[in-house]
């Protein structure tokens, strides 16, 4: 069974990390340039979690400072966060200090140490993709399928139509729903999808709770 406490990807050297990312998040933190904070879990995610909370090993990418982090552990559920940023993975510790310090792992998604390949029974999707310009898509969605084992599931609040000014192309980057029916077209089936009627401020009717699982 993989050891996901004592990961690789807690010794990932920064400069390797950094190289795959074109947005310098350190800094974001450092600058309080953080608008996907919002002070606490999603409220799409509190509400599929009351109806269907997440048991197992869960690991949720781009965690920030790890407010969905530690309404998983809450629940009962094995829990980690990865994050790119030093500075988000400190945060995160210091903002959730009733978790284990280890809880937070620093590492790329791009990058994932071995012994997180098929070692999860699900995976948070939050504001991660987003994050992420268009053309990163296909290998974040290889590496989602990568951290699943057979028959897990992606839990995604997907920011499909995010407030943009005119001209503004993100981030937090547009995703149309046609290009996340494509994206998970092979190798998954969806469980569950709905347009929700919660949400933080400004965002209600903007996002999608799409859950999918991984077959064949």
């Amino acid at each position: 069974m993989p050891d996901l406490l004592h990961s690789p990807a807690m010794h990932t050297p920064q400069s390797e990390i950094q190289a795959t990312q074109p947005t310098d998040w350190d800094q974001c933190y450092r600058e309080g340039n953080t608008p996907w904070n919002r002070g606490g879990p999603s409220p799409v995610l509190v509400r599929y979690l009351e109806r269907h909370p997440l048991r197992g090993k869960v690991l949720v990418p781009g965690c920030g400072l790890g407010h969905d982090v530690a309404l998983l552990a809450a629940q009962g559920a094995k829990v980690r966060g990865l994050d790119i940023s030093p500075l988000a993975v400190e945060k995160a510790r210091a903002a959730q200090p009733q978790l284990p310090a280890e809880t937070f792992v620093l590492g790329d998604l791009y990058a994932l140490p071995g012994d997180f390949i098929g070692a999860f029974d699900a995976v948070v999707e939050h504001t991660c993709l987003s994050a992420m310009p268009p053309e990163m898509r296909p290998a974040y969605r290889d590496a989602y399928a990568s951290l699943l084992k057979p028959g897990g599931l992606i839990v995604g609040v997907w920011f499909i139509n995010p407030d943009l000014d005119p001209g503004e192309t993100g981030p937090p980057f547009p995703l149309p729903v046609a290009e996340l029916d494509a994206m998970f077209a092979e190798g998954f089936e969806i469980v569950e999808d709905y347009v929700p009627e919660v949400g933080y401020e400004g965002r209600v009717g903007r996002e999608r709770l799409r859950v999918l699982r991984k077959v064949g």
